[in-house]
């Protein structure tokens, strides 16, 4: 099969590298200059997509197009290149909105039947601030937009520490203009439920997940987009039918082909949805990669030829860690860290090492491993187990054995869950039989 992918950083790098080792040929185009170092020497390049398009279309059937992310309009782009009769894996335009517009997302989520919290939608931090001295409570702030990570989850039940943030984005030039909504914060076990649309319906089966966005263990330091996920394909069809199975005719009717996944709070009330991803999620792709028995490219062949609405997988956990390197979680030319720097591994890799290592913003420099690209998301490492635990001790033993200067990730990936959220989640019923 060909693959042609189109993105602005190569987010999916250890994708694109399992689809090559599976036999395919693949070409990455990479929009942001300053990441065109990533997978350098590794994958073929693309300077220009468009000028790939031939090569895609003489493929026929076994020619896809892989987008990785939704920010310039590129929901409407595959769109268009779907009807001009291209497959087109990752995303579409209802997608886009899904994921930027969070306002306009609740109010679907309730139409469908599922239980929101109140939230309220401001067109600039003023507003917000202006609602909060008469209405104080506890909030978390979430601003619209596919680029939009500088979220605050509020602790104060007068509000007055989402109120200060809120003034404190007002210096910013960019952030007086940035519209936002509030949410009344919900106590319980943040989760996520996943699955790939191929247009028509969800292959199944759907996976579980839970992410760990801070920088620091314990929770602690920014939010980073992710450090670390737990996931699972097992017992997650209950789960499935309560939430994302709910939207399958929408996404049938505006086309969607591609990931979605659904970020909910869990708790003894029920199940509250926050936002959706409509595309890959990074690193999550590549944690649900060990547990997934069918290939990258036969899940892609199912998806486009909608010949099958299911996939293979393992039982059983897999935790992910993500390695970084500076200027994370920070970017590049925002903090001027360098790039190049070596990636060592400790002794001899077994198959099953490589089989849990994905390589992220690295490349190759005279034949030797180097970092790459503006966030230092340097690669993510997994293990997998029936049990949670055991997937953490096999993830947390390869990521020792990556060297690079400054290296850093977290260790706690998981520790939640094994303390008591797993357990607490279930005997709410979410997990069904």
């Amino acid at each position: 099969m060909r693959f042609l992918g189109i993105g602005d950083y190569c987010d999916l790098g250890s994708l694109y590298l399992r689809l090559r080792e599976g036999g395919h040929e693949v070409r990455v185009a990479i929009e942001n200059s300053l990441c065109h170092g990533t997978l350098n020497g590794m994958v073929d390049r693309a300077d220009d997509w468009r000028s790939e398009l031939q090569w895609i279309r003489s493929a026929g059937a076994d020619g896809i197009i892989l987008f990785e992310n939704v920010a310039k309009s590129r929901g409407r782009l595959q769109d268009e290149l779907r009807r001009d009769g291209f497959h087109v894996v990752g995303g579409s335009t209802y997608g886009d909105r899904l994921e930027n517009e969070r306002g306009h997302a609740q109010r679907l989520l309730s139409e469908v039947g599922m239980r929101t919290t109140q939230f309220w939608e401001f067109d600039s931090p003023s507003e917000a601030i202006r609602f909060l001295d008469y209405q104080p409570g506890r909030y978390v702030l979430k601003y619209n937009g596919a680029t939009s990570v500088e979220n605050y989850v509020g602790r104060l039940d007068n509000g007055r520490d989402v109120k200060a943030f809120l003034l404190a984005k007002l210096r910013q030039p960019e952030g007086a203009r940035a519209s936002l909504v509030l949410q009344h914060h919900i106590e319980g076990v943040e989760m996520g439920v996943g699955a790939y649309f191929d247009g028509d319906k969800f292959l199944r089966p759907a996976c579980l997940d839970w992410e760990h966005k801070r920088f620091f263990p314990g929770d602690l330091g920014e939010l980073t987009g992710e450090m670390g996920t737990v996931v699972t394909y097992d017992r997650s069809a209950h789960f499935f039918e309560e939430t994302l199975f709910r939207m399958e005719h929408l996404f049938r009717k505006h086309g969607h082909c591609g990931y979605v996944n659904l970020n909910t709070i869990v708790n003894e009330e029920g199940i509250w949805p926050l936002e959706f991803t409509c595309r890959f999620g990074y690193p999550g792709f590549a944690i649900l990669d060990p547990l997934q028995n069918t290939s990258w490219g036969e899940i892609f062949r199912r998806m486009t030829s909608r010949s099958h609405h299911s996939f293979d997988y393992l039982p059983g956990f897999a935790v992910g860690i993500v390695l970084t390197t500076p200027p994370f979680p920070y970017a590049r030319p925002v903090v001027a860290d360098p790039v190049g720097l070596p990636v060592l591994f400790e002794g001899e890799l077994s198959a099953e090492d490589k089989a849990n290592l994905h390589f992220g913003e690295v490349g190759l420099s005279d034949d030797e491993l180097v970092t790459s690209g503006i966030f230092g998301w340097t690669m993510v490492v997994t293990g997998v187990s029936s049990s949670i635990e055991a997937a953490q001790a096999k993830a947390n033993r390869l990521a020792d054995r990556v060297l690079a200067p400054d290296i850093r990730y977290r260790r706690d990936i998981g520790h939640r869950l094994i303390a008591g959220d797993y357990d607490r989640v279930n005997s709410w019923g979410f997990f069904g039989d």
